[in-house]
């Protein structure tokens, strides 16, 4: 009996390792197939360079499939919670979709202006006029210098999400 016994553990042992090496492959498999693709990843953060924006002229960048606005005030243009400061810079950075039904707003000189519906952001994102519920929409962002990334939470974007509008 002892004969059968040692063959029934080989034979079993035998099998446990073939499976053990046939599952190794299969989970690592599994796994790059569930994580994101190297282009997701990479599209997940934008950078601007501050530096090279001009006051008064907006700059839209793509994140995320959305345009996102990022405005250097000028001196002239009134100071909100909302700006972001960088050294003795004042920005403001908004999602740029409206928030009533989600057009894209103009830039007209002083406010970005809404064709489909009549609404108004003010250089901040305030909703000023028209039917938007709510300001322009904060994209997610952080600094590196006067590097904007978009897609980190930096202390930043905190910050101007408990700011009151």
């Amino acid at each position: 009996m002892s004969n059968n016994t040692n063959r029934r553990s080989f034979i079993g042992f035998s099998f446990a390792a073939v499976a053990a090496a046939g599952a190794v492959p299969m989970l690592i498999g599994m796994k790059k197939a569930w994580d994101p693709l190297p282009s997701v990843l990479a599209g997940g953060f934008t950078e601007v360079d501050l530096t090279t924006l001009k006051p008064g002229n907006p700059a839209t960048v793509e994140w995320r499939g959305k345009p996102v606005f990022v405005l250097k005030k000028t001196a002239e243009m009134e100071s909100s919670d909302r700006d972001l400061i960088v050294g003795e810079d004042r920005f403001t950075v908004a999602i740029g979709l409206c928030t009533h039904l989600g057009c894209i707003p103009a830039w007209k000189k002083t406010a970005w202006k809404c064709a489909c519906h009549g609404g108004q952001f003010d250089a901040s994102g305030k909703q000023t006029f028209g039917p938007p519920p709510r300001p322009l929409d904060l994209p997610e962002f952080g600094l590196k210098g006067n590097i904007l990334v978009l897609g980190e939470t930096g202390p930043e974007y905190k910050k101007l999400m408990t700011a009151k509008v």
